[in-house]
């Protein structure tokens, strides 16, 4: 299959996979007023994600990781992020006695997302690598603390019960704190380990063409 139609077929298949996912995990979630309120998120990531494919086509890779940020993020948005029952089930495993999937999310965040906006910034600011860095941990920060703001607002503004859901501290008064912190680790992960591994992959696919067999697309 040609690249060009391989990759079409690909993103297409990655749209319409969280289309369903999120559809399935919008059916009977714990809380209603949560799942509204976490699905902010979704109804403004989606469209800027499909506005940055039209003007910065990035790679196979960065949509990937936005799709598995956006399906955890649904998920969490289903049950609450503090009781997903993974989440649980590994404090069980661990003896937390914390449910610290909303933290693993944020670590995420930053590991997942950091390649997409290297990415962006990269087609604006070429060959500014420290600069290219730098704001790509600055926009991810920015971006939670824009979150923990949003999170603070929609709790007051909502119902005590679906405020107090959506914000998940779970009766730790430094949990914005903690996650923002991890935010910034996931950043810092994301920017050390992802190039690592492309430019372990482009070394691979070098060394098997280079020995007659076809190199994988």
């Amino acid at each position: 299959m040609p690249m060009e139609r391989f990759r079409r077929v690909y993103l297409q298949a990655l749209f319409w996979s969280f289309i369903l996912i999120w559809v399935l995990l919008g059916i009977k979630p714990v809380y209603r007023s949560d799942w509204f309120l976490e699905n902010i998120l979704v109804l403004l990531a989606v469209p800027f994600v499909l506005f940055v494919h039209r003007k910065w086509p990035l790679s196979n890779l960065s949509y990937t990781l936005v799709f598995i940020f956006l399906t955890l993020h649904s998920v969490g948005a289903h049950y609450t992020y503090s009781e997903v029952p993974f989440g649980r089930w590994l404090s069980d495993i661990m003896g937390w006695e914390r449910n610290h999937f909303d933290r693993i999310v944020h670590f995420l965040w930053g590991f997942l997302i950091g390649m997409p906006i290297f990415e962006i910034l990269n087609r604006r600011m070429r060959g500014r690598r420290r600069a290219i860095v730098f704001f790509t941990l600055s926009v991810i920060v920015l971006v939670g603390v824009l979150y923990e703001f949003m999170e603070w607002a929609a709790a007051l503004a909502v119902a005590p019960e679906a405020g107090t859901a959506f914000l998940g501290t779970q009766g730790d008064e430094w949990d914005a704190q903690k996650d923002l912190f991890l935010n910034f680790l996931g950043g810092i992960a994301s920017l050390i380990f992802l190039p690592l591994v492309l430019r372990q992959t482009r070394q691979l696919n070098s060394v098997t063409s280079k020995s007659g067999h076809p190199a994988s697309e």
